[in-house]
């Protein structure tokens, strides 16, 4: 095949505009591959309008626990139950739960917070089947681009906390692991939650040792348990303590005139 061949194959031409597209494609158009300077000029608006939205929606929700989790759990499931109990646990801590706002285990963990007397917001997703935000939000955003929306779950966040789900979470988690064994955030603690379920990969990540392709010393950044009082502790002791986190009783001052609202009461020391 020749230049000319390769280079029509890829003809912005053949496929739907960056201008004309519904959100939900946002993604999908974004990664088709190189398109015309008019429609990589347009979804460069789009990303930085899908910031500045999640900035302008979370920008006052104080330091977040993240929780990731599978969105397909049942309230019947036990892991809903133990991502129910964390959540209301990390409400007590005086964080507020952050997750992607979605059904399942995000649910539960928010549901958590709420019914603790703690803030609760969630980053969801704009996607073609539609995931819809769940009832025990504070605050949501829905961003149309994933990797604005796990930037933004990554960015107010102090600890992060890992209980089952599938690829999407496993992205979510070894992103952060990632930031941090780079030096991009902070050491912030990482916990794993559902040690059987989760089996495989810690061994996974030990033979990652063995083999030499992380460091001894990046077992540290995960902390594998199932109890919710050694969980809340790890981050009592890796979170607060070390950033200076205390609670407040003034909140942050807002501007309604731009549409925002308060929901802050920790803060840094």
């Amino acid at each position: 095949m020749d230049e000319d061949k390769l280079q029509s194959s890829q003809s912005p031409d053949l496929t739907e505009s960056a201008f004309t597209a519904p959100p939900q494609r946002a993604d999908e158009i974004f990664l088709e591959g190189p398109r015309s300077r008019f429609d990589e000029f347009v979804t460069v608006l789009r990303v930085m309008r899908d910031f500045l939205r999640g900035f302008r929606v979370l920008h006052f929700v104080g330091p977040c626990v993240t929780v990731f989790g599978s969105a397909r759990v049942k309230i019947d499931n036990p892991y809903y139950e133990l991502a129910r109990k964390m959540g209301a646990a990390i409400a007590r801590l005086g964080f507020t739960v952050m997750t992607g706002g979605g059904p399942g285990i995000m649910e539960a963990a928010n549901r958590g917070a709420k019914e603790a007397g703690g803030r609760s917001v969630g980053c969801n997703i704009e996607l073609p089947f539609e995931q819809r935000p769940n009832a025990y939000l504070d605050r949501c955003v829905t961003m149309h681009y994933f990797f604005v929306r796990k930037t933004l779950l990554v960015k107010y966040s102090y600890a992060f906390v890992v209980l089952p789900g599938g690829a999407g979470t496993l992205d979510e988690l070894f992103e952060a692991l990632t930031l941090i064994q780079t030096g991009k955030i902070k050491n912030f603690p990482v916990v794993v939650m559902g040690t059987d379920y989760w089996r495989e990969l810690t061994g996974l990540i030990d033979k990652m040792v063995a083999t030499g392709m992380i460091s001894p010393s990046d077992l540290k950044l995960v902390y594998a348990t199932d109890s919710v009082e050694d969980a809340v502790a790890h981050i009592q002791a890796y979170a607060i303590e070390p950033f200076g986190l205390r609670r407040v009783t003034r909140p942050p001052r807002h501007f309604p005139w731009l549409g925002e609202r308060s929901l802050q009461r920790v803060t840094r020391a």
